[in-house]
């Protein structure tokens, strides 16, 4: 992967150095940092720009930080990144305007570069990340410029909600039935012109060097974000059998598979349910219907909490006084071999072979897999949550540590955690073994002790 680093050396910026700082006073100059909104439409971050008379768009790759053994991301994760970047690029070159993509830290590189381009104003999307708000905290100090963040992430604006983020709801129903008369904002349509950009270099991408699975052949970007929800919900009106096919292990197969877009804001969650709304209104409602309209609920639930749990979201008890019992010590052969699909359960096997494969799972998937790490391995969450944040092309913050807090009783569960019956879950949802044949699920029994330098037994679990 190769980005241009935003340094001293770098030319695009070098080049302008100290070209724009003398018209700071006459000139309104916005930049705009792009996170997880990378689209057009329904952007309110993106409209408020329309005032400047030049507007720098940026985007900052994200930053390699080595976490729970994992560094990186997988192939198909920046495949979809990338392609997703590239889309919105071309959808702004109509506008003549264009994205400059760097490599660094916000808190560096944004300063860099509102002295460099003579900025008056910084705008971006809010994020519901400890360390992405962290970042925008220290940016606020280190600016002597408006940073103004915008909430486009979220399906309700925070004063619609019927509580104070601090005292939502700790569980997922009561908060369903809180925000149950609460309306959303209309999805708002895509800007049809835009402030041109200063004088800058903006270097071609450099393309994703994985191609999409075979088995998820999907693609980033809006206009890709936008057929799929269009096939899913009114061509096919696969909408309408949602409710009992969203377990299906295969990726297009049954669920609507359009948490990738989400996720990476190509879609914003509000065109996903006036899309469902506009279904149901011209052709007809049923369970399954609401059904999908019920899991942007659980997406807008585990958004709002991550905003309350703070750096609570990342402790291996989630904050809580009464702490569940977990194994103290840390088996690295027993982690390894989760990751690489080789355990003693061929079904989890196999999902971890399609995770990497296609940097996607279904969400039956995903909770066999986390089951299988805490509770037959014994190991720390944060681990399997790491694992997947690497891999996932719908990585999101907040769902992925919240599901896995959920599942390992350290978060929103008020069961106090999930454990599969894993047999079970096979015969359900792999009756006849084709999903565990496919992905190579099936490997040799590992030992139950290894031995180690002192001829100790260690367990797996």
């Amino acid at each position: 992967m190769q980005v241009i680093p935003a340094t001293e050396a770098n030319p695009r910026i070098a080049a302008c150095r100290n070209k724009h700082t003398t018209a700071t006073l006459f000139i309104m100059r916005s930049l705009y940092w792009f996170r997880h909104d990378l689209r057009l439409q329904d952007h309110p971050g993106l409209a408020a720009q329309a005032d400047a008379e030049q507007l720098l768009l940026v985007y900052l790759w994200p930053t390699n930080r080595p976490w729970c053994n994992v560094t990186g991301m997988g192939e198909q994760r920046e495949r979809f990144l990338r392609e997703s970047l590239q889309a919105l690029r071309d959808e702004l070159a109509p506008l003549g305007q264009s994205l400059m993509v760097l490599e660094g830290s916000p808190e560096l590189v944004i300063p860099e570069l509102v002295r460099d381009y003579g900025i008056t104003r910084v705008g971006t999307t809010q994020a519901p990340g400890y360390y992405e708000r962290r970042a925008c905290n220290v940016l606020r100090q280190r600016l002597a410029i408006p940073l103004i963040e915008y909430r486009s992430d979220t399906l309700f604006e925070e004063s619609a909600l019927p509580f104070a983020v601090a005292d939502m709801p700790q569980q997922f129903t009561p908060f369903r039935k809180a925000i149950d008369s609460v309306r959303y904002d209309r999805p708002r349509p895509a800007p049809t012109e835009l402030p041109l950009p200063p004088a800058a270099r903006f270097d071609r991408l450099p393309l994703a060097t994985a191609a999409p699975s075979t088995a998820l052949p999907v693609r980033g970007g809006a206009v890709a974000g936008r057929r799929r929800l269009q096939q899913f919900v009114f061509d096919e009106q696969s909408i309408l059998e949602y409710k009992e096919t969203r377990n299906d292990l295969n990726g297009l197969a049954g669920s609507s598979t359009l948490s990738p877009w989400l996720a990476n804001g190509c879609l914003s969650v509000r065109e996903v349910a006036a899309a469902v709304e506009r279904f149901e209104r011209e052709h007809t409602a049923n369970d399954s219907t609401y059904w999908l309209y019920f899991e942007l609920l659980w997406r807008e639930f585990f958004h709002w909490r991550a905003y309350r749990d703070d750096i609570n979201l990342f402790r291996l008890h989630g904050g809580k006084k009464r702490k569940r019992l977990v194994n103290c010590t840390f088996e690295p052969r027993a982690f390894a071999r989760w990751c690489a699909g080789d355990t003693n359960f061929p079904l989890v096997n196999a999902l971890m072979h399609q995770l990497v494969a296609t940097g996607w799972m279904s969400n039956r998937g995903r909770q066999i897999a986390a089951s299988c790490l805490v509770n037959e391995l014994g190991l720390d969450w944060r681990y399997g949550a790491a694992f997947f944040e690497k891999h996932l092309i719908d990585y999101d913050v907040a769902s992925n540590y919240g599901n896995w807090q959920y599942l390992a009783g350290s978060g929103a569960d008020p069961r106090g955690g999930r454990h599969f019956n894993l047999q079970k879950q096979a015969e359900e949802h792999d009756p006849d073994g084709t999903f565990t044949a496919k992905w190579d699920g099936d490997r040799p029994q590992q030992p139950e002790f290894v031995t180690d330098a002192a001829d100790w037994p260690i367990q797996d679990s």
